[in-house]
């Protein structure tokens, strides 16, 4: 996926421009990582009761996240990205895709979209850095729960299984599409 070029930034109004429009699919994509977590946790109630717990309490930090970005382009007077209700019920179906596939599922998908979201939020800082202080400050407050998240969803996948050779390409290229197409409408 190509990065955000920062020349695309001046044409359309400088860093506050550029931080509104990353929070701007930020939030949205939050709306899809809780709606993603809703789904799996509906399935794995039955397919991997042992994991409601720990979704339950991912679902929890996404709803902070996305009530983070949500002040923030409140703060702005920015409405939310076209995108948001489309990552909602993708992230809803994903979910109960995966939560239906049970516990490796599960996992390889918090794996792959973390990985994505990850490197995301660290080029997003690098990038407002020094130049959209609040935008920074949005971000950097979620980048450890982030972590947490792929990190423990990796010590459940038992080494490289089939979840994580077919399903974690395939959810990893469907979210920098999701943030691809976000930044762009």
């Amino acid at each position: 996926m190509g990065r955000i070029k920062l020349g695309s930034d001046r044409r359309r109004g400088g860093s506050g421009e550029l931080g509104a429009r990353i929070l701007k699919v930020n939030h949205a994509g939050e709306n899809g990582a809780v709606n993603i977590y809703a789904g799996q946790i509906l399935l794995a109630r039955l397919t991997a009761p042992s994991l409601v717990a720990e979704l339950c309490e991912f679902k929890a930090h996404e709803e902070r996240h996305r009530a983070v970005f949500w002040a923030e382009l409140r703060r702005r007077q920015r409405p939310r990205c076209r995108s948001y209700w489309l990552c909602g019920l993708g992230g809803f179906v994903l979910g109960v895709a995966t939560g239906a596939l049970g516990r490796q599922a599960i996992a390889a998908t918090t794996v792959a979209v973390e990985r994505v979201v990850l490197r995301h939020l660290e080029h997003q800082l690098m990038m407002l850095g020094g130049r959209d202080k609040e935008a920074c400050e949005a971000i950097a407050s979620i980048v450890t729960e982030e972590r947490q998240h792929h990190d423990r969803s990796a010590c459940h996948i038992a080494g490289h299984g089939l979840w994580s050779k077919v399903l974690s390409p395939l959810v990893a290229a469907s979210t920098e599409a999701v943030i691809w197409v976000g930044m762009r409408v």
